[in-house]
């Protein structure tokens, strides 16, 4: 029989989606060393080699890609069996990385969800814009992101969670002094309050003042979009938010939703993971999310 263990597949697996023994390494919670001696161990129980090594670069033989499915569907194999065992499935870690926009409106849904369909997945949560999180995502330091997608990666799934407008928004004080139908010089006389720099709501605003040729002093741009709809009330500016996220704010009268000749493209959210090697945990968290998912507020 060969001598062959479920952390060499495991190994493989990474090894063969990472293409780096030190990524493999940091993800498996140990050394360089011992990822290269797992996968000789492995290669000489098979009488194979697996990988070409060549000036730090990892690149799969045509032996290795022909295993390759076959240790997914073992991995697979064995991590239905983990399911099955009650004292495994306290050890599950699903590190989920959540847009703000989501985080402020239907993330505490999916939380109550998760722990009641899914008791055995305890969940480290980020929040975090956009741009990191699909890094976070790509270097597998995330498992699943719920963010402004999709990502145009073929090892990435991307399940679609709905769309959200972008709305113009101004204190009572302010809006008083706008006329009906604002545009980009109306806007220009107020700061302008908007998303973080490196996101495309920003870029977007910032190329709208340029194509109007309107002065726009320096926006008050920040990763917290909270922040932001503070501010608003407050009347130090203008600002350019989710729908969903002042929804509240204008039905109660704190806000004004303006009449504007332009507004951002809508935000599209997609629960986005890394599909190999397959993980059951995070494939069901990303499906009820598509459940769960629902910009419309909810009470009680």
């Amino acid at each position: 029989m060969l001598n062959i263990t479920l952390k060499q597949i495991e190994t493989f697996v990474w090894l063969a989606a990472l293409r780096s023994f030190r990524r493999v390494g940091e993800q498996m919670n140990t050394t360089q060393p011992n990822v290269s001696a797992r996968i000789s161990a492995l290669e000489a129980a098979l009488n194979l080699r697996l990988f070409e090594r060549d000036a730090g670069s990892v690149v799969l033989t045509d032996q290795g890609k022909a295993l390759l499915p076959i240790a997914e569907q073992m991995l697979q194999g064995a991590e239905a069996l983990l399911r099955a065992s009650d004292r495994t499935r306290e050890r599950s870690v699903l590190r989920l990385g959540v847009a703000e926009t989501v985080a402020q409106t239907w993330l505490h849904r999916f939380l109550k969800a998760s722990a009641k369909r899914h008791p055995h997945v305890m969940i480290e949560l980020t929040v975090d814009i956009t741009a990191n999180l699909q890094r976070s995502l790509m270097e597998r330091s995330l498992d699943l992101g719920f963010l402004n997608g999709p990502i145009s990666e073929l090892t990435v799934t991307n399940l679609p969670l709905g769309t959200v407008p972008l709305v113009w928004v101004a204190s009572p004080a302010i809006a008083r002094d706008l006329p009906k139908r604002v545009t980009a010089k109306d806007l220009s006389r107020y700061p302008i309050l908007t998303h973080a720099r490196n996101t495309r709501p920003y870029a977007e605003v910032i190329d709208y003042f340029k194509r109007k040729s309107s002065r726009l002093d320096l926006p008050i741009s920040s990763s917290n979009l909270a922040v932001c709809l503070d501010m608003a009330v407050e009347g130090l500016g203008i600002a350019t938010l989710p729908q969903e996220l002042i929804r509240p704010f204008v039905k109660q009268r704190k806000l004004v939703a303006l009449d504007c000749d332009w507004t951002p493209t809508p935000m599209t959210f997609t629960a986005s993971y890394i599909s190999l090697p397959a993980r059951q945990w995070v494939e069901e968290a990303a499906a009820l999310a598509t459940e769960v998912a629902d910009w419309r507020p909810k009470h009680g």
